[in-house]
């Protein structure tokens, strides 16, 4: 191979940071040339100040320099004229118009919408947990903050004031511990704004935050509902029939009869409720050990066994949280608590029920697998 091969395929091993594919794949090397023993390459960005420029300079000069006739790497830096942007989503997309990658019959990723009858249960702050230990687990995984008007999901995940990368109407997920997070807060003009949306505009905002984002292969995708039972809880039924429901409650039996509403408006609307999570349990007094219910018990009994009712099959409890004040400074400090205390009671539970979901297997049935006999 002439130096030049060798410098492409050192290329070819280098991805891009956000999209995960290979720099060539892209369109993203325009040129390649040798002076001597020096490499001097054109790369060509998706968008003018791209973030992750100083992130693909050190990436392309570690894979370049291993070539043993290059001893300098000079990199110039251009970008992308609309036509190559286009060639890209193209790409990305699959040669598909714009579409809801996780509605469609090939889709392998399990949507799981976080519902709760109220707020104040800690709906987010699982979500953002059960995320985590499921890619801790090794799953692809992203988060959808859905709750467009409390929506709390960027601070959780340590996400606070930064924006993703947009290619024209597409745009690439931010991350964070390994998770993909998009949210409506992340498109604000200012934080402090409010968000004053009806009808038909939410259910406009959800389609939109699903199909205009590049999550790429996700095995898990968790959407984080408002809490109740209104458009949102309704539109994701409607956009990803496939989705279902984890219902959050509280040890309240009060906070029960509200909970069972959201599994309610599910089963309506054909999803499958799957279980239910008992957040601010019993917990141990961290001086004498001896059990406290600081929110009652029984609302998770409670909870599960009127969904069970309802919907004629059991909808167990996956699991109860320990009352726990390090969930709650986690989330303030955007480290959650399966990363700040992980050996802790309550964070043992969470990767307990993310075990749960990591376990189960879908079934092929009905999944187009790209293949064709052969006629003899």
């Amino acid at each position: 191979m002439t130096t030049i091969e060798l410098i492409n395929a050192a290329l070819a091993t280098v991805s891009d940071p956000e999209l995960h594919r290979p720099l060539p794949e892209l369109g993203m090397v325009e040129s390649v040339a040798v002076n001597g023993a020096v490499a001097e390459l054109k790369i060509l960005l998706t968008i003018s100040g791209c973030p992750m420029q100083d992130r693909l300079r050190s990436d392309i000069t570690a894979a370049v320099i291993q070539v043993a006739a290059i001893d300098e790497v000079t990199i110039v830096f251009g970008v992308m004229s609309e036509e190559q942007r286009n060639n890209v989503k193209k790409l990305l997309r699959g040669g598909r118009e714009k579409f809801i990658p996780f509605a469609q019959p090939d889709s392998l990723t399990r949507v799981l919408g976080i519902a709760s009858g109220k707020g104040g249960v800690g709906k987010s702050s699982l979500t953002a947990n059960l995320a985590i230990s499921a890619a801790l687990r090794g799953l692809r995984v992203g988060i959808l903050d859905a709750d467009v008007y409390g929506h709390s999901i960027p601070r959780l995940m340590n996400l606070m004031g930064q924006r993703p990368t947009a290619i024209d109407q597409m745009f690439i997920p931010l991350e964070s511990y390994g998770v993909k997070v998009v949210s409506m807060e992340m498109f604000k003009p200012e934080r402090a704004d409010a968000v004053a949306y009806r009808g038909p505009l939410l259910h406009r905002v959800l389609e939109q935050l699903l199909s205009d984002a590049y999550w790429g292969d996700l095995d898990l995708l968790l959407i984080d509902l408002p809490p109740g039972t209104g458009d949102l809880a309704i539109s994701l039924g409607q956009l990803i029939p496939t989705s279902e429901i984890l219902v959050v409650t509280t040890p309240q039996i009060a906070a029960a009869e509200v909970a069972e509403r959201a599994g309610r408006i599910a089963h309506q609307i054909h999803q499958r409720v799957i279980g239910v999570i008992e957040n601010m349990s019993e917990f141990g007094c961290p001086k004498c050990g001896e059990k406290i219910a600081l929110f009652g018990t029984g609302g998770g009994e409670e909870t599960s066994k009127r969904l069970s009712a309802l919907v004629g099959i059991e909808v167990p409890i996956l699991g109860k949280i320990a009352f726990n004040p390090e969930l709650r400074t986690g989330g303030d400090d955007g480290v959650p608590l399966v990363q700040a205390a992980p050996d802790s009671e309550s964070a043992q539970s969470i990767l307990a029920i993310a075990d749960i979901l990591v376990k189960r297997s879908k079934s092929l049935v009905g999944v187009r697998l790209g293949i064709s006999p052969e006629s003899n």
